[in-house]
């Protein structure tokens, strides 16, 4: 790659910018802390195009794909394989947990500990129904599916076909300009993380911190790879191919950041519409292998650390309590800790105020949940997309062989913004 190349790849920026954002986080952290609202302000202005985006695909999708019986087959198959992925998640957490044992030598006296009472207290007030009101992603794709059902049976459906493909072609517009502000959001994120817990909060935890890593790794490369295999395609070739959003994701540690990128990327490289709108969003609050993992693990930490000896039948438990609560993962403030909160208070053996013990390192291990969750909710959409027969192997072909190209969205928009000038 040459060097003006370089200079307009937004990768090569994202990772500048999550470089200096520790760097600023080591030596200066009081100037780093501030700069969360560089890393919130961006998750939030992404966020504005979730919905939207959601709504679009999946209307469109419906519309195009005419058979109703086939979006129910999908959505029950998506619901199946999200429950069986998810369910090995959990067990892959828990034997390693297991056989590495990151929580036995922990002396408790020894690490910075928190105050756990905010998470602890919204343990009661978690509730399906409020979970169902309070997440706005499902409400819209209940609403898309019915929508895009009605629409599907209008005898005047070319002309609003028409206009949302005409709003749809901009809003993506929109998204890939506001991506440009990537490396900004990178940049605060990673300087609040490193500002506020500094990196010598990592040492007492870091057995656990090497587990959770190792961990998600291997579901990634062992799991998740081997589901890519059944259809003979490389893991390696779509992380390569989706590498620019992961590395947002990594900076911002939320897998908000990078949901409307993906959802396009993932078209772009051969997955139907309908596919993409139906998996994309329900996988954002079902299908969360990394939370699923990272809850499994700190709970067997735990109880390792507090000498707590679970009997199979309580490993058991704990599965069938964390396939239920990991759900709700995606809807509730603080989520991680207060659904980790929920399960100790349901398995009732281990002692609740050991999640203070957490709270200096669990943002630095919400990277690996968030880049996992991404990269599952990718996989689960490319194999049902293959499943249904709904997946173009040209255009993924086309894709890989050009990634390189898909990563210049700063020269990309700026021929845009210059041709549209011009034909003005």
């Amino acid at each position: 790659m040459s060097f003006k190349n370089l200079l307009t790849n937004l990768t090569f920026w994202v990772l500048t910018a999550i470089t200096a954002g520790a760097l600023l986080g080591h030596y200066n952290p009081e100037q780093a802390v501030k700069m969360d609202l560089l890393g919130k302000g961006f998750i939030s202005i992404v966020k504005l195009f979730i919905n939207p985006i959601i709504f679009l695909t999946i209307t469109l999708g419906i519309i195009g794909m005419g058979d109703l019986k086939k979006v129910g087959k999908v959505g029950a198959k998506a619901i199946l394989y999200f429950e069986i992925v998810t369910t090995l998640a959990l067990i892959v957490g828990i034997i390693v947990a297991n056989v590495i044992q990151p929580g036995q030598g922990v002396v408790t006296a020894s690490l910075q500990k928190g105050d756990i009472s905010a998470y602890a207290s919204k343990v009661q007030d978690f509730s399906w129904l409020k979970f169902f009101l309070d997440n706005l992603t499902l409400q819209v794709l209940l609403f898309s599916l019915v929508l895009g059902t009605v629409l599907s049976k209008y005898s005047g459906k070319d002309q609003i076909i028409y206009w949302l493909n005409f709003i749809s072609k901009y809003v993506f517009r929109a998204l890939h300009l506001v991506m440009l502000l990537a490396p900004i959001g990178a940049f605060g994120g990673m300087a609040f993380t490193i500002g506020k817990y500094g990196i010598h909060t990592l040492l007492p935890l870091a057995k656990l911190m090497g587990t959770v890593y190792a961990t998600m790794a291997i579901f990634i490369f062992g799991v998740l790879g081997l589901i890519l295999q059944t259809y003979k395609i490389s893991l390696w070739s779509f992380l390569k191919y989706i590498r620019e959003e992961l590395l947002i994701v990594l900076g911002t540690s939320s897998s908000e950041a990078g949901l409307p990128s993906l959802m396009e990327k993932l078209e772009r490289m051969g997955c139907s519409k309908p596919i993409v709108g139906l998996v994309v969003p329900a996988g954002y609050s079902f299908n969360l292998d990394g939370t699923t993992i990272y809850l499994s693990m700190a709970t067997i930490f735990l109880a390792q650390v507090f000498n707590v000896h679970l009997t199979i039948g309580q490993i058991l438990s704990l599965i069938g309590i964390l396939m239920v609560t990991s759900k709700g993962a995606a809807g509730v403030t603080g989520s991680g800790f207060v659904v980790l909160a929920s399960t100790l208070t349901a398995i009732k053996v281990i002692p609740l105020e050991g999640l203070a013990l957490l709270l200096g390192v669990d943002r630095f291990m919400s990277e690996a949940r968030a880049i996992t969750n991404f990269i599952g909710n990718g996989v689960a959409t490319i194999w049902l997309a293959n499943n249904e027969k709904e997946f173009d192997r040209s255009k993924m072909t086309y894709a890989f062989n050009r990634v390189h190209e898909t990563e210049n969205i700063i020269t990309d928009n700026l021929t845009d913004v210059t041709q549209q000038k011009k034909d003005s």
